[in-house]
């Protein structure tokens, strides 16, 4: 699944001053292909931080052993998933600069 910036009910279309959010018409403005080039460039470590994240928000029982159903708003689950983002793009950041710092290591 990759995040839809075009969906018409998008609750983030303005800033909390009231200024549109310049974020979003720029996702909005991408293509669907662009997104899911950028949402499967993630590498499997990231993945698995962002979902041990998002498991200790919302509960950590294993799936197989019980039937969990979570109940929410549209704002919490909002503030949810741009938790998740926010992670992600940390996590990002962060991995690149591991690189970068292995990769001059190498060089010295």
């Amino acid at each position: 699944m990759v995040f839809d910036p075009g969906h018409a009910d998008f609750h983030g279309s303005f800033t909390e001053d009231g200024q549109p959010n310049l974020l979003l018409k720029y996702l909005q403005r991408q293509s669907p292909e662009v997104l899911t080039r950028i949402a499967r460039s993630v590498s499997p470590e990231i993945r698995q931080i962002i979902s041990q994240n998002v498991q200790g928000l919302v509960g950590g029982l294993p799936s197989e052993d019980f039937n969990v159903q979570i109940a929410t708003d549209r704002d919490n689950l909002a503030g949810l998933l741009a938790s998740a983002m926010m992670t992600g793009y940390f996590l990002r950041q962060m991995e690149q600069r591991m690189e970068l710092e292995m990769s001059l290591d190498d060089l010295v």
